[in-house]
């Protein structure tokens, strides 16, 4: 075995079809948006000239990139926060229970593995203004608010029940994680606070949090990426509706930009929106990577 590791062109073998996967479908791609940031995009020539900045100058002065990178930021801490909190919650008391354990696992791991679209249409017709929850609260005389249709505040009223909605989706892949890193602690460490007083409270603070903090960086990573991509249950919420109502993201307004019937086309502008999504699922990893760094521990 070592002498196969020390043999550069076994290395090179082994490495190669994975490197040309990544870099076919990865590298190529992000570096040709990088380029069409740079460029405007000729719709009856259909051709690109070089602008240099010149699409990152009109995004910064675009009201509506402003709205959609503020939403996208309140996703990213909404989500970060809130699926740590319920995740480690629920998976310290799933895995202090016995009976239907594995059960309470199950229901509240569903709806990751779930459509995003038919769970968007779902959450859609039970926040309808006239149907739904509003017609439930209209039968105890109760005039329900317009949950996707309000237009105030700083945070929409719709960017609260969506965040909400993600995180009934997606707290059970959090949920999972911590799980897995719980029931690798070494039981021994527990029985030995108990024996000396600790409660479980005491124990879960001093023992469980320190050695599940890996974890924690690598869920907060997985959701801050997922939180700033962010687009199919807003999409199947909303549809086109996302400017009207001010709950444009920076994967919606990429898309509308790009792709829709209204006003797209623009692929220099779209492509300068998606670099500045990278850019900032780069910086959200490395400032939690950073935050949450550790050392390893025995367990």
């Amino acid at each position: 075995m070592d002498k196969l590791l020390r043999d550069k062109k076994a290395i090179i073998l082994f490495v190669a079809p994975a490197l040309i996967l990544f870099t076919v479908v990865l590298f190529i791609p992000i570096g040709t948006s990088f380029y069409y940031a740079l460029c405007d995009y000729d719709k009856t020539t259909r051709s690109y000239s070089f602008i240099g900045f010149g699409n990152f100058i009109k995004l910064a002065k675009d009201p509506t990139m402003r709205i959609a990178l503020k939403n996208s930021l309140f996703f990213l801490v909404f989500s970060c926060v809130s699926q740590l909190i319920m995740g480690l919650l629920l998976a310290a008391l799933l895995t202090n229970i016995t009976k239907g354990r594995n059960v309470f696992k199950n229901v509240i791991y569903l709806p990751c593995v779930l459509s995003s679209a038919a769970l968007g249409l779902l959450w859609a017709f039970l926040f309808h203004a006239k149907v739904g929850i509003n017609n439930l609260l209209a039968n105890f005389g109760i005039q329900g608010p317009a949950w996707l249709y309000s237009t105030s505040g700083f945070i929409t009223l719709p960017m609260w029940v969506i965040a909400f909605v993600s995180l009934w989706q997606y707290v059970g892949q959090s949920m999972m994680l911590y799980m897995a890193q719980i029931s690798g602690i070494n039981k021994s460490l527990y029985e030995a606070s108990y024996i000396d007083g600790a409660s479980k409270v005491k124990a879960f603070r001093y023992i469980t949090l320190p050695l599940v903090k890996p974890m924690i960086g690598t869920a907060m990573s997985l959701n801050a990426i997922g939180s700033l991509k962010f687009f199919d249950l807003i999409y199947s919420m909303l549809g086109d509706k996302t400017e009207n109502l001010k709950m444009d993201v920076l994967a919606t307004y990429l898309y509308r930009t790009g792709f829709s019937s209204k006003g797209g086309n623009h692929y220099g502008k779209a492509s300068a929106i998606g670099v500045i999504l990278v850019v900032l699922c780069l910086l959200a990893t490395g400032i939690i990577n950073k935050l949450f760094k550790t050392e390893n521990y025995e367990m």
